[in-house]
């Protein structure tokens, strides 16, 4: 993920494509139909560079701004910064306020962000009436990082109630350290861990590298390269990963609510379906759901949601996701794990970092230069 503001573009590792032409798109993609449902993005706020959302008490959306404040949306307004750590983040690099979840009973608020130095950082809040109650904060995780890119971020309580945590490589390029297939580093992983088990936190007993030598228990998942925005499948429970690609494939990725975890995504051997730089794929390569020609459609995947809201129903149980890079919004129709359909919804977000989820199962896009719209239908 490479992180641009309106005033300035940051440098990265992702080199923005000059055409964003759809003439490249896969036999699958130019084989749909080009709408799945008739929507449209109403604009209901606009923020200082939103990059997360989560459903909090009420159903109402608490909005993270990357610099370092929490938001609840009131309607179409914003309210004054319910949380505010700006003097402990920067947002040098792809760095800052990366992202929030709260747990299953609102009684907990977690924040994923960089601290000064650039250390990947998880703490949590108690929660009353709705308010974060300063005063109870404490850290739960923390794992340094050696580039001020690829800090993945996103963070999630799962129908299980664990918190799920989304590392990228370490960043620079080509991962070179080799952390996406090393299980002796949280770097390039979906971590798993109770927070609310021990402290600073438990290691859930069914997590699937409990117990190897070499390995981190917290793992959940690995071979990832930048999973910048994941999610649960409200319906379902499935997993599904935005993971950003290196130089030619970007990638969605899918295990199922029954999963036990331990699933390969192949970096660095593999991008996407295809060897890296000669990389041989793992034999228990999970292979992606979903992949996409970068040269055609953009350059940074965003992951996004399963709709499971009851606006627009023709969109119910589809995959929404975008790209930072080209800003349209697309959903993947599927069943038992397999893609089935492509569309192309006819709406563009603009700069798409992030999708959020409200309390009622509908859909926003934020776009980090400052616009938040909810997908409603057309």
């Amino acid at each position: 993920m490479r992180i641009r503001t309106r005033s300035s573009a940051i440098v990265g590792t992702l080199c923005l494509v000059t055409s964003l032409a759809l003439a490249t798109a896969s036999a699958e993609e130019r084989t749909a139909p080009r709408h799945a449902a008739e929507v449209a993005l109403t604009k209901v706020a606009t923020a200082a560079n939103p990059i997360a959302g989560a459903a909090g008490p009420g159903g109402r959306l608490w909005i993270a701004e990357r610099a370092g404040t929490v938001r609840i949306l009131h309607g179409k307004q914003l309210s004054d910064p319910v949380l505010d750590i700006t003097k402990e983040t920067t947002t040098d690099g792809e760095r800052g306020l990366l992202g929030i979840a709260f747990d299953r009973n609102f009684k907990h608020f977690y924040i994923s962000f960089t601290n000064l130095e650039g250390t990947s950082t998880i703490d949590e809040f108690a929660v009353r009436k709705g308010r974060i109650q300063a005063n109870t904060r404490r850290t739960v995780l923390t794992q340094t990082q050696p580039y001020a890119n690829h800090n993945g971020g996103d963070i999630k309580v799962g129908p299980d109630g664990y918190l799920y945590i989304a590392f990228g490589d370490g960043g620079s390029g080509g991962d070179p350290h080799g952390n996406g297939q090393n299980l002796d580093t949280l770097l390039g992983k979906i971590l798993r861990i109770d927070p609310r088990g021990a402290k600073p936190y438990a290691i859930p007993p069914g997590n699937p590298f409990v117990g190897k030598p070499g390995a981190k228990p917290e793992i959940w998942s690995y071979g990832l390269r930048n999973p910048w925005r994941f999610s649960f499948d409200a319906g379902k429970g499935d997993l599904l990963i935005g993971d950003v690609g290196q130089s030619d494939w970007e990638e969605i990725d899918w295990a199922s609510a029954r999963s036990k975890g331990g699933e390969n995504y192949g970096w660095s051997q593999m991008e996407g379906n295809h060897p890296f730089r000669g990389g041989t794929e793992p034999a228990d390569h999970t292979r992606p759901v979903h992949e996409y020609d970068r040269t055609g459609l953009g350059c940074s995947v965003t992951g996004g949601y399963v709709y499971r809201g009851k606006a627009i129903p023709a969109l119910t149980g589809q995959y929404l996701f975008s790209d930072y890079c080209d800003g349209t919004v697309r959903s993947l129709k599927m069943k038992d794990g397999k893609v089935t359909g492509v569309s192309d919804l006819g709406v563009n977000g603009g700069e798409v970092i992030s999708f959020a989820q409200d309390g009622r199962g509908e859909l926003y896009v934020f776009d980090i230069a400052g616009s938040i719209s909810r997908i409603d239908p057309a």
